[in-house]
This record gives C-alpha cells, structure tokens and sequence, in this order.
C-alpha cells in the first residue's frame, strides 16, 4: 500500500524539490502552497500518512498550521514534520508539539533513511543538508 504525504509550503521550488523525494521513495502527496487554503484542501483528502510543514508562511505560520491539523482527528496520529531553512527553530518546533523536524535544504542522500523512520513512527531531528 503506497504512502501519502502532504506538504504545505509556500515555496514553489522547495515544494517540488519535496515531491520529487516523496515520488523517488513511492510516496504521493498534496502540495499546498497557499496555507490559506488548507481547508479547501482538507475536505476532499484522503488519508495522510506524513504531514511536512514549512515554518515560515505568510498568513498562517508552521505553528498555526501544526494546530489545526491537531484539532482534525484525522491528523491525531499522523506524523507532523517542520521543514524550513530556520534550523534555529528546532527546539521550539520541539516544545510546540512537532513530530520531527528537517531543516532545508533536504539531504537527498540521507532523506530516504529519515523518511522510513518518520513513517515508522520514530522522530528524526536533523538540521538539513
């Protein structure tokens, strides 16, 4: 049974980068890139099996997104990951309740190995390539 990821990122280019490495591991996935839109966006998904979350967003920030997404009880045991280049996020990512946190750019050696522990249920915490 294959995978489901959504991402939710307002940076086209990172967006892309992402599903690319999603498409290489067997993944599918959503991209959002207006967080705005989540709702719109939620109503007709099926299941996710991994959220990735860019920190920095106009409008609606990682954070905001990270509590919606809890409130939805589809997303109560789906693994919530902060993306963003702010690798000096970490650890408050950490205390606001995040799964796992990659920082950007994405090692695309490493991300498959970092993406099968983060869909085995098992945190990865890593500053990025």
């Amino acid at each position: 049974m294959s995978k489901h990821a959504l991402v939710i990122d307002d940076n086209t280019k990172n967006v892309n980068i992402l599903a690319l490495l999603l498409t290489e591991q067997g993944v599918t996935s959503t991209l959002v890139t207006n967080p705005n839109l989540l709702d719109e966006v939620l109503v007709g998904m099926g299941a996710v099996d991994v959220v990735f979350i860019d920190l920095e967003m106009p409008g609606m920030n990682g954070f905001d997104v990270r509590k919606r997404l809890k409130a939805d009880p589809r997303f109560v045991h789906v693994p919530l990951v902060a993306y963003t280049v702010h690798v000096s996020e970490m650890n408050v990512a950490n205390e606001a309740g995040f799964d796992s946190f990659l920082g950007k750019p994405l090692d695309s050696e490493k991300f498959p190995d970092q993406l099968a522990r983060i869909l085995n249920g098992e945190p990865v915490w890593s500053r990025g390539g």
